[in-house]
């Protein structure tokens, strides 16, 4: 048997889009996926779509795996194809069978149709079902609710598709459709994952990592810079634009001058504000958090309301409802555990007991003790802009 020339590609709520709105996604999706393409080295001779469906043209087994990790795709399947005929179809059908049935198993076979043809979906299951029988040399029967073997055909316009399996993908939104993000990134197992969560929304991701020397060290920047890394595989398309802030000299000062159980809360609160600099610079729609409700003291109800007060610019935490092995078993997915998870030190500002349940008013009178808008100025001034 010849090996496959398509990959079908699936997507799900592109199809929900209005015309125009569907349309200028699936050239984005197109776009993507040429990208990751490239990126993973596969060959292909050109990319084509129809309502529903692209189709990538390509015999390279790399490809299946690349189509299956852009954001948008829902699944991908490696497809042999042939002419939009009843009799084309069910030779072919009939052929793929005879390379993965074995004796004694059942076969069922799965048949859509879409476009415009003189017979029915049923009629192309019928019609490949008697061809498989025919050509069989072995004792092998139907059975539709639980097969051995499932044989997917889809009869289209111009072509007709068989194939035997799908490898489910990212699913989301094509990145670049939902506009650009500061994701506040640690390098701890959490942020990477609510920024990947958020490009596979369709979000392009701005990387800012808040730097606090002296109270950590050169191990804390560079596993955050890999896992940076590992997210700017998942975007082939375009190179990540990073943003490095100082953000010791603002540690200290809320260790000098404000009550330490207040020093995790105040410290976001900065980093949002640094992150509203940044927002504006990129032109960008929000902020990424990795807080996850209740995970650590910092992250309570009471917490997350002080220090989102007063803040101008939407931020997002797509972690909020998720408990840390969910966290964890996604970081694993997408590549981000193993940077995520190497030694390095811990934040030497966090206090022994920090607040749980910091008021707003706490907030506007410990910040009245120190010039926030000095600080971020300072912060927005030693700045680094790079790409990795």
């Amino acid at each position: 048997m010849k090996p496959t020339d398509v990959i079908l590609v699936r997507y799900d709520e592109l199809a929900l889009k209005s015309k125009n709105v569907r349309a200028r996604y699936e050239q984005i999706l197109v776009k993507n996926i040429k990208a990751m393409l490239k990126a993973d080295g596969c060959s292909y001779s050109g990319i084509s779509k129809e309502m529903g469906r692209i189709f990538i043209h390509s015999s390279d087994a790399c490809a299946l795996n690349s189509a299956a990790k852009v954001f948008g795709a829902v699944s991908a399947s490696p497809a042999y194809t042939c002419e939009p005929t009843l009799e084309s179809t069910a030779q072919l059908c009939a052929e793929v069978a005879g390379g993965i049935i074995r004796e004694g198993q059942s076969f069922a076979i799965r048949a859509r149709r879409a476009g415009t043809h003189g017979f029915t979906s049923r009629d192309i299951a019928i019609a490949c079902g008697d061809a498989v029988f025919e050509k069989a040399d072995k004792n092998i029967k139907v059975n539709l609710d639980n097969p051995d073997v499932e044989i997917f055909v889809e009869v289209r316009q111009e072509k007709a598709y068989v194939f035997t399996e799908s490898l489910k993908g990212v699913g989301g939104l094509p990145m670049g459709t939902q506009g650009k993000m500061v994701a506040l990134i640690s390098g701890g197992i959490d942020s990477p994952v609510a920024a990947w969560l958020m490009m596979k929304r369709g979000c392009e991701i701005i990387p800012l990592y808040l730097n606090n020397e002296p109270f950590s060290d050169e191990t804390t920047r560079e596993r955050a810079m890999a896992c940076i890394e590992v997210l700017q595989k998942w975007s082939p398309h375009k190179k990540f634009t990073i943003y490095e802030a100082p953000h010791g000299n603002n540690l200290l000062a809320f260790l000098e001058n404000c009550s330490n159980r207040l020093n995790c809360v105040l410290c976001r609160r900065m980093m949002y504000r640094i992150a509203g600099e940044v927002l504006k610079i990129e032109e960008a729609h929000g902020i990424i958090t990795g807080s996850s409700l209740g995970q650590v003291a910092s992250q309570t109800s009471q917490n997350m309301l002080a220090e989102n007060y007063g803040m101008e610019y939407p931020i997002y935490h797509p972690l909020i409802g998720l408990d840390k092995l969910e966290i964890t078993d996604i970081a694993r997915k997408i590549g981000t555990f193993e940077s995520s998870t190497k030694p390095a030190t811990c934040c030497m500002a966090v206090p022994e007991y920090p607040s749980t349940a910091a008021k707003p008013q706490e907030m506007i009178e410990a910040e009245a003790r120190i010039d926030v808008t000095d600080l971020v100025e300072s912060a927005m001034k030693n700045i680094k802009k790079f790409i990795l």
